[in-house]
């Protein structure tokens, strides 16, 4: 059988952070209730001239760099956070990475789930074209409200994936488990910009679901606990996650793991989670990316486990196998220098971004200009989104 999954991954977020410190102290909290509660520092903050496109169009870039563009054959971009009730989101994305005009465009949606759903469609269609190459972006930006209880998991990122046959970073797994329930634990309705969340609801689905999904996928699979060197899981907060790997050991006749296993198995995962907050449909894929980019041991040959959850609700459970060389093909200088060079907001310059209105008139905006990447929302004209690329 060949070998599908993943050739390349690069991970794009905001230029702009508000440590969540400054965020308590605005609010009258202790920062411990953030820093340890939700095991989260700092979220990140998309200013006005950023958006899912133009992070998902950077991440791109990265993605593609040593990638033969005219082997793409498809743009496949999961989020939640759309745009456009009719034109889908990749095709401005396509029009700015330049890629082939035979090359097939869709905008996948159901919550934080979307993008694994996107990776399984693809999968099928790169073993009957092995010659074909599929971007596969996910890029959200989780917004809840000023004041809000969900205001401190906020954050925006985008991650973009060129799979392929024989890929150099991560072959999947054929099987998986899956489940659907229709719950209503989190949504946004078309008329408002932020969602609405039972918090404590959706965490306990969170943990139901891993565990239907996870015992589908060791029956299909014949896999156990052990059969895994590490974990990924959608992290709306590390502490989360953290809980959900307790109660998958649990679930496997596990003793309680200890911090040093905890940290061992999942610590890498959630590198990046606790910097940027939560990025929905990216967010399982930021910390694959994190795993690869901080794990302290060669990672070759190594069976990974994936946990994607989207409210809703979908969940699913699936494993791939890290290829050897796949060092080679990441982006962790990248990585390292965009969150290690990023801005410090005051609480009243996030307030001043969170508060920024665009016009829902169709009326004419020029957008003030912040620090971006190489792609940039210009502003809005005669109902349409101008984007420019930033010299």
């Amino acid at each position: 059988m060949i070998k599908v999954g993943i050739d390349t991954i690069a991970f794009y977020t905001s230029h702009y952070y508000l440590d969540l410190a400054c965020l308590a102290a605005e609010r009258g909290i202790d920062p411990d209730k953030f820093y340890v509660g939700l095991g989260q520092q700092k979220m990140a903050v998309s200013p006005p001239d950023e958006d899912i496109v133009t992070m998902a169009a950077n991440a791109g870039l990265r993605a593609l760099r040593d990638v033969d563009m005219s082997s793409v054959e498809m743009l496949m971009f999961a989020t939640e956070s759309g745009i456009d009730q009719s034109k889908a989101a990749g095709i401005y994305v396509h029009d700015m990475l330049g890629l082939p005009n035979r090359c097939r465009v869709i905008e996948l949606k159901q919550a934080c789930y979307s993008a694994t759903m996107a990776l399984q469609l693809a999968l099928p269609f790169l073993r009957q074209h092995p010659d074909k190459k599929i971007l596969l972006i996910a890029s959200d930006i989780a917004r809840y409200g000023l004041g809000t209880a969900g205001e401190s998991s906020q954050g925006c990122g985008a991650v973009a994936m060129v799979l392929s046959a024989n890929p150099r970073i991560l072959a999947f797994d054929q099987e998986y488990g899956v489940h659907t329930e229709s719950v209503m634990d989190f949504w946004r309705p078309n008329y408002s910009d932020t969602a609405f969340v039972e918090g404590k609801y959706s965490s306990k689905l969170y943990l139901n679901m891993l565990e239907k999904s996870w015992q589908q996928y060791t029956e299909l699979s014949g896999r156990g606990f052990a059969d895994h060197a590490y974990y990924c899981y959608h992290a709306p907060v590390p502490r989360l996650v953290e809980k959900a790997h307790q109660q998958l050991a649990k679930i496997n006749k596990q003793e309680k793991l200890s911090a040093e296993t905890l940290q061992n198995q999942i610590g890498s995962s959630l590198e990046y989670a606790r910097n940027i907050g939560n990025s929905y449909t990216a967010s399982l894929y930021v910390g694959l990316t994190a795993l690869l980019d901080h794990a302290k041991e060669d990672l070759s040959n190594q069976r990974l486990g994936f946990y994607s959850y989207g409210s809703g609700c979908v969940a699913e459970y699936f494993s791939g196998v890290v290829q050897e060389g796949y060092a080679s093909a990441l982006d962790t200088a990248f990585h390292n220098t965009m969150l290690g060079t990023r801005k410090d907001l005051t609480y009243s310059e996030y307030e001043a971004f969170y508060s920024f209105e665009y016009p829902e008139d169709g009326s004419h905006c020029e957008i003030p200009t912040h620090q971006t990447g190489q792609f940039r929302l210009a502003g809005f004209q005669d109902h349409k989104r101008i984007y420019e690329k930033v010299t």
